[in-house]
């Protein structure tokens, strides 16, 4: 018999971050499609699965349509019985103060009726943007260990890169395991040190009640980071860190979900996706109904993932091709990330571009080919285009979503935004 759990898990799938652009004009970050067939959601969830933690809320506001579809009932991570199950809990208005989430303390703020009624002794609360496999049972082991009111996983970054995360000085209590956090800074422009929040939160339901009821009334946001860690720490609460070494992916800006994509690739990745045993649900988008991956006689595949209802007939090199993807002859592809259903037509030669659903590309484009001297960005192609023939776009570009093909008639600039 499957005992009642004692930890309740809510993943911060979020609303739509600027950095990523165009890639979540139409969708959360958290439903983000990532490695040839998955989205960013499916890593945390995973994880759940795989501690045995099974009774899940997903706080979600921004285009919730998609993510709801991609969770589905959420059998594609086993969270369906007594005891278990995924609860989508976007925004609502009734009786008191509801209204859109204004951040993601306010978010769990707002669901303390849920939160409540399923009356846990651990509140797990974790991001829904990154790429990473942890087992959550050992911060929750060491969380308990340490009576503690608060546990933060944490990862050792370089000093000069500290400054885009919240840091803590840890005093190295357990060694490896980790240590009470001394101080903790939000993203400092002059960081002291670098250990690096992952934004994983094991809490006591108790103390942070009480913090969140401080946090509406005092302060004018709603930042775990910014505002509720530091209240704990104020408090004299015992904060905890908790050390992960493992791999950390980011995908909060474009540059960072193409770098993150690239660690799938080569002879040892970095993100090993077969040992990791990713879940994701095969019925969205019919990914488990797509056809085998039909590659011609002339194509070329390289230090690629290409996944089935893909057709490549010409050359794939260091890229990810999610199903439907087309690649016809003579056209190229290079170090490049190409969402469902996207056809590359003859001729055209892809450098470097993120590219999302549904689009296009005439014969003879030629996209991500530096005109000039600067570094060579990342150019990224919003859903529903149709690139007119022989179009040239240079790095580091934006298309949005949906243009009109007249506005693509002219040569485009190194980081130029076509909307």
């Amino acid at each position: 018999m499957k005992l009642k759990p004692k930890t309740l898990a809510m993943i911060l799938a979020g609303g739509r971050v600027d950095e990523l652009n165009v890639l979540t004009y139409y969708r959360p970050k958290s439903a983000v499609p990532f490695g040839g067939f998955a989205r960013v959601i499916d890593f945390p969830l995973s994880n759940l699965m795989r501690s045995g933690l099974e009774r899940v809320a997903i706080l979600s506001q921004y285009r919730s349509f998609s993510l709801i579809n991609h969770i589905g009932s959420g059998a594609a991570w086993d969270m369906i019985g007594r005891y278990r199950g995924v609860f989508i809990l976007p925004p609502y208005i009734g009786y008191g103060q509801s209204h859109w989430y204004r951040g993601p303390a306010d978010a769990v703020y707002q669901n303390l009726d849920f939160i409540h009624y399923h009356s846990p002794e651990n509140l797990l609360i974790l991001s829904g943007d990154h790429v990473y496999r942890m087992d959550y049972r050992a911060i929750l082991d060491y969380h308990r260990e340490k009576d503690a009111d608060l546990t933060v996983a944490f990862l050792k970054v370089p000093l000069a890169e500290a400054h885009r995360f919240g840091v803590a000085d840890l005093d190295d209590e357990d060694g490896d395991l980790g240590g009470r956090v001394l101080r903790y800074h939000e993203k400092p422009a002059h960081p002291e040190f670098s250990w690096a929040s992952l934004t994983v939160y094991c809490f006591r339901p108790e103390q942070l009640y009480k913090v969140l009821e401080e946090n509406q009334r005092e302060d004018q946001s709603f930042e775990f980071g910014r505002d509720i860690i530091p209240r704990f720490l104020q408090r004299g609460l015992r904060v905890f860190g908790y050390k992960f070494d493992g791999y950390w992916g980011y995908t909060r800006t474009i540059d960072e979900y193409w770098r993150t994509s690239m660690d799938l690739l080569g002879p040892k990745p970095p993100i090993p996706l077969e040992e990791w045993g990713l879940r994701t649900n095969l019925e969205h988008r019919g990914i488990r109904d797509c056809q085998p991956l039909q590659v011609g006689n002339e194509a070329v595949i390289d230090d690629s993932l290409v996944y089935n209802g893909c057709r490549v007939e010409g050359r794939v090199e260091r890229s990810i091709l999610f199903p439907g993807v087309q690649v016809r002859k003579g056209a190229v592809v290079r170090d490049s990330v190409l969402f469902f259903n996207d056809v590359v037509e003859e001729g055209a030669v892809l450098d470097k571009v993120v590219s999302d659903v549904n689009t296009t590309f005439g014969r003879g484009c030629r996209f991500g080919e530096p005109a000039g001297d600067v570094a060579r960005g990342v150019t990224v192609v919003g859903w529903r285009n149709r690139i007119p023939a022989a179009t040239v776009v240079g790095c580091g570009c934006t298309l949005y979503p949906h243009l009109k093909p007249e506005l693509l008639n002219r040569p485009i600039a190194d980081e130029e935004v076509v909307r």
